[in-house]
């Protein structure tokens, strides 16, 4: 899932936009022959997730320094854990230290926090899913790091998948006709997915045939009828507020996916340090 033609990409234009000009203070402070010896830190428990990221972003810095994993992502580590060494040259380390520490703890924040509302859920049919409500151009990292949490990834982008919102239908005129002219136009391959505000829309959207139907803010009670209506001829997914105290109750009405936007837009960074070796 780590396309590193695009990783290194996002990885150089972020070292352009920290260090436009260079790294005063480095490049003033430390002879460019000087060498140290740093490690990563885990400073509280989480799932590990961008350890490659990182050693990437080294790499790119200085082709001779040496990264090595003593952590792989998808891996709990607790408070202390070294996840790394790094050894080689002292201005590359400290140049790339913010950048790898800004991918590699929202990476692992998501991960966890993933992880813990699949641990959740555990027992159910029910799959905890992202949405798009990404960072801008690190989408990819954020939906990695979902997956390797033990999530399920929507939709990548528009390009991917029919997914018909309220304003679409606003524009269309009516559910029934959003459905149709998809139907008569998308591949063989491709599913319709229509998201609803209430039962009158989702048996609107039931009878119409879309493949999936996102029920949007419904109540648990209104999910239940939901799901008794369709009778098993669609993909129920809930979506909206969901989070670590409802989502084992939203479970229970037994939909098929619960897509969460927290995931990725309000994570918590998980705490983790560079430090120099003495």
């Amino acid at each position: 899932m780590l396309n590193f033609l695009v990783i290194d990409k996002i990885i150089k234009d972020a070292l352009v936009e920290d260090m436009p000009y260079g790294d005063i203070t480095t490049d003033l402070l430390i002879p460019q022959e000087s060498t140290s010896i740093a490690v990563l830190l885990a400073k509280e428990n989480g799932i590990l997730c961008g350890i490659d990221v990182a050693k990437r972003v080294f790499e790119i810095l200085d082709g001779n320094i040496k990264f090595e994993k003593l952590k792989a992502d998808g891996e709990f580590i607790n408070k202390g854990d070294v996840l790394a060494k790094i050894d080689g040259s002292t201005r590359a380390i400290l140049k790339g230290e913010r950048l790898a520490l800004n991918l590699l703890q929202r990476m692992s924040g998501i991960a966890t926090f993933t992880n813990m509302l699949a641990q959740k859920i555990k027992g159910y049919k029910a799959t905890v899913t992202d949405t798009r409500k990404t960072i801008p151009l690190l989408r990819m990292l954020d939906k990695y790091a979902v997956f390797v949490g033990g999530g399920k990834n929507h939709r990548y982008s528009l390009s991917d998948a029919v997914l018909i919102k309220d304003n679409h239908i606003k524009a269309v005129g009516s559910i029934t006709e959003a459905v149709k002219r998809a139907k008569e136009n998308i591949p063989h391959t491709m599913k319709v997915e229509v998201e609803v505000r209430n039962m009158q829309e989702f048996e609107e959207a039931l009878s119409a045939g879309a493949d999936i139907i996102m029920l949007d803010h419904f109540t648990v009670d209104e999910m239940r009828k939901a799901i008794e209506k369709a009778e098993g001829r669609v993909l129920i997914e809930a979506s909206g507020n969901v989070n670590v105290d409802n989502i084992e109750e939203i479970a229970k009405t037994g939909v098929d996916i619960i897509s969460v936007g927290s995931i990725t837009h309000s994570v918590k960074s998980l705490d983790i340090s560079l430090d120099f070796v003495d």
